[in-house]
């Protein structure tokens, strides 16, 4: 399955072309390589997405192509959620 499809089925980002946008800006790895929206993902794989000053790593635990809301979360297991603070190389 593409990366942002499943992005948008698991409910991790609400809309298909925002998950586009955001892996499309570097902020979406997959097994620690930066992914675009086309990359195919499998189960196992363990995405780390950058949300605003949230940094959360989550492991694909099963693809499905459609599910209902009360579902999706079990498409993922949530890894590591931490809060990230972007300091301002240019200010120093």
């Amino acid at each position: 399955m593409r990366l942002d499809k499943f992005l948008k089925v698991s409910r991790l980002i609400k809309r298909r072309t925002l998950a586009k946008e955001v892996s499309d800006q570097g902020r979406i790895e997959v097994n620690g390589k930066e992914a675009k929206a086309s990359t195919s993902v499998k189960v196992g794989d363990e995405l780390t997405l950058r949300l605003g000053q949230r940094k959360i790593t989550v492991r694909i635990e099963r693809i499905q192509e459609t599910t209902r809301k009360d579902e999706a979360a079990e498409m993922y297991t949530i890894i590591n959620e931490e809060k990230v603070s972007y300091t301002d190389d240019r200010l120093e």
